[in-house]
């Protein structure tokens, strides 16, 4: 129940962390010549403003971290408001675009009939990054936005028309998409997530990264027992053994997880596409190009060393029946702390951060979608496991010899002795030469 309820408390209370996703809400509207000018009072940026204060200051309902940030911080360049979103500062952004007011009034007084209502107002955001919280959070809750917006907005842009005795009814209807909507906010994925078949290799299927790599100690331990064994051939000096058993695991590590990953590179998962601009959409780009596949392969090898060796080295101090606890916990434990992101998950889990699973997703989403670079800290996280498990390998050897020659032992001193339970204690007789241990029935020899 202990290790269970560490998969079931991640999402624990997750509405009340949707604050954690910090969304920056830059008014552009109005701020830049020759928008400045504008006769009358910009309102779309404004009115945007207020309702995304209004969704976050609410207490009866939850809410994105919507934080207000002067355009001039981005030197009143919608552009580098898109390259924050990828920098990840904050999980997206809204952007009212300087000239939102200005061509909505210019429309409906020239009756503008190109007049498009997307644009003015773009919601950015990266799907890639974490798909989950994109769907389940961000998404849903910028919905809401829109639908607040729309309201408020709708009831501001037709008062303003119906009373402006300027405005032709003729000429505002060859403008009717100026009219109503008005504005219709846009969604920008700089990085969709796609193909479908990319969630196994970033998510469900790293789960077989992890048990692969622990039956890998029970799979090969047979074979290294025969170097031991003199069966027509000098056993190893156990020292030599330890040596032949690391080299040897870590090459099955190094052609299991080629393995692996050919499962995604035959689902037609793209490795192959160029990387792309950092603030425009771009579908399937990858961080290397060509080269993306050889650098992923090398990242699932060092996650199954880092995953792999620490299971061997629990597994040779626990021993049966208790290494298969442990790999429900690796399994738990690796998975509630990568597969979802940490803004929605509670401080508890923090010690996710160096998981070895989580350094596999964060390089792996990197390299399939062309994503912010953390793959220097990912790999040396990664290579850090594997060296300190490295480290403990021989004593793990060493420790699981002594306990092994101690059961022998124990077994071998057993055979000489029988043990009958008095009410002092157990007490362990030697066996006479043909002599069988005396009965224990119910009630019978009881305290003999």
């Amino acid at each position: 129940m202990a290790i269970l309820s560490l998969y079931w408390g991640v999402l624990y209370g997750a509405e009340g962390r949707l604050r954690n996703f910090v969304v920056y809400v830059v008014d552009f509207d109005g701020q830049v010549a020759p928008y400045n000018a504008d006769a009358g009072t910009p309102f779309v940026g404004e009115t945007m403003v207020n309702t995304a204060l209004q969704l976050y200051n609410s207490p009866s309902s939850p809410s994105l971290g919507y934080t207000v940030v002067n355009p001039a911080e981005f030197d009143y360049n919608p552009t580098a408001v898109r390259q924050a979103v990828y920098d990840w500062k904050c999980w997206a952004a809204v952007v009212i675009h300087a000239n939102a007011t200005a061509l909505l009034r210019a429309a409906v007084r020239e009756g503008n009939s190109s007049y498009s209502p997307s644009g003015s107002v773009q919601y950015v955001y990266q799907t890639a990054r974490q798909d989950t919280a994109a769907y389940n959070y961000l998404r849903p809750q910028l919905d809401i936005l829109t639908t607040q917006f729309m309201r408020q907005f709708g009831q501001q842009w037709s008062e303003q028309i119906m009373t402006n005795q300027a405005l032709s009814r003729q000429v505002m209807a060859r403008a009717p998409s100026a009219v109503n909507p008005g504005i219709t906010p846009l969604q920008i994925d700089l990085r969709p997530f796609q193909p479908p078949a990319a969630t196994a290799s970033v998510s469900i299927g790293l789960i077989y990264l992890i048990i692969t790599s622990f039956f890998s100690f029970s799979f090969f331990l047979p074979i290294h027992m025969k170097y031991i064994q003199p069966q027509g051939h000098p056993p190893l000096h156990f020292w030599q053994l330890i040596i032949w058993r690391w080299v040897a695991t870590t090459v099955a590590y190094f052609f299991v997880s080629l393995g692996y990953s050919l499962v995604s590179l035959a689902m037609q998962i793209p490795f192959w596409h160029p990387p792309a601009s950092s603030t425009e959409v771009a579908f399937n780009p990858t961080a290397y190009g060509l080269g993306s596949f050889p650098v992923w392969w090398m990242v699932n090898f060092l996650g199954m060393l880092a995953l792999g060796l620490a299971s061997e080295n629990v597994a040779m101090v626990l021993g049966q029946p208790w290494s298969a606890l442990w790999l429900i916990f690796w399994v738990i434990t690796n998975v509630t702390t990568s597969f979802y992101a940490f803004e929605v998950i509670p401080p508890f889990y923090s010690w996710g951060y160096a998981w070895p699973l989580r350094q596999v997703v964060d390089a792996s989403r990197h390299i399939l979608f062309d994503l912010k670079s953390d793959i220097g800290q990912n790999i040396g996280i990664l290579l850090a496991w594997g060296v300190v498990n490295t480290m403990l390998f021989p004593l793990c050897c060493y420790f699981m010899r002594w306990k092994t020659e101690r059961e022998k032992r124990m077994e071998e001193k057993n055979k000489d002795q029988y043990v009958v339970k008095t009410t002092e204690g157990e007490k362990h007789l030697p066996k006479a030469k043909g002599e069988k241990p005396p009965l224990r029935k119910r009630g019978f020899m009881r305290g003999v």
